[in-house]
């Protein structure tokens, strides 16, 4: 079972997926993502996966085959709390 912390360490220790979640603000498809952090869609693809994996993000649209909404989840807000305000300013 994952912890709060495993899913912190998770988040921070990568430039990019720590972008990418921060950057959920609200609901965005990889290719926002790609163009708003200047990061290859394939990469962010990659990424967008392993924060569903992690229950950090849900996929909004998972029947499209493109534009597919992402946004955080309840799980997610709580670790992005916790990183803004304990850990990492």
């Amino acid at each position: 079972m994952m912890t709060d912390w495993d899913n912190i360490s998770f988040i921070v220790r990568n430039k990019n997926r720590r972008a990418v979640f921060e950057a959920l603000e609200n609901p965005k498809t990889p290719t926002n993502l790609s163009e708003e952090l200047k990061i290859n869609i394939g990469f962010v693809s990659n990424l967008l996966i392993e924060l569903q994996e992690r229950k950090m993000i849900e996929c909004l649209s998972p029947n499209e085959k493109r534009n597919r909404f992402y946004k955080v989840t309840k799980e997610g807000k709580k670790i992005k709390q916790l990183i803004k305000k304990q850990l990492f300013k």
